[in-house]
């Protein structure tokens, strides 16, 4: 499936030609370079590899310099490997914009990293409704998630249990998002509704 990688700039709103408000995220999808080209007879796959945002050659590692230099482009931020029919048609070094990918596409799916909320209890993780009343003698419970299991057997809590620990940053993918609106000029993508993800946060946009 092709796609491109991309940041997350912001949300905003737009007016439909029904006149309601539609709410929309800004994505700087592109412009990225091809880094490396995956083949069935090499490496048992079709796909290519592609790069996206600049970043200071001190803080990349001698095999990354070596790899973008195979490749004739300066070192990047992310790398993202695409599998599609379309890396037939590409070399090294190639630049791959917006309008190459998502021109007169209708609708996207979208990868991202949510936004961590560190360690948080099972009303906020999982939506418990707590234990018991807010009176009656209610002291320090209410928050709590309650029984854990049986006492006696099988003496341990199952895997899976819902309990307290680290909420967000998971790999969160969304379908269907439809497109408001191309800008190619900047490289802007303009998706109905909300992405995963933080301002400025990367995003894999696939067709």
């Amino acid at each position: 499936m092709p796609g491109l990688i991309g940041k997350k700039i912001g949300m905003t709103s737009v007016f439909g030609a029904d006149g309601k408000n539609i709410p929309c995220t800004v994505v700087e999808a592109g412009p990225c370079v091809v880094t490396q080209i995956r083949t069935v007879e090499k490496d048992g796959y079709a796909a290519v590899q592609l790069a996206y945002d600049e970043k200071k050659e001190k803080h990349t590692s001698a095999p990354l310099k070596g790899h973008f230099e195979k490749a004739g482009t300066t070192p990047k931020r992310k790398l993202v490997e695409f599998q599609a029919d379309f890396a037939k048609e590409l070399k090294l070094g190639d630049t791959v914009s917006l309008k190459d990918v998502f021109d007169g596409v209708v609708y996207v799916d979208v990868v991202g990293t949510s936004k961590g909320k560190g360690f948080q209890g099972v009303v906020h993780r999982y939506h418990f409704a707590g234990v018991g009343g807010a009176t009656h003698g209610q002291h320090n419970r209410l928050r709590h998630p309650g029984s854990l299991g049986a006492s006696s057997w099988p003496s341990r809590v199952f895997d899976g249990m819902r309990m307290a620990g680290h909420m967000g940053c998971d790999r969160v993918k969304i379908f269907n998002l439809e497109v408001i609106k191309i800008i190619p000029e900047n490289n802007l993508l303009v998706l109905k509704g909300s992405v995963p993800g933080a301002k400025g946060s990367y995003l894999v946009v696939e067709a």
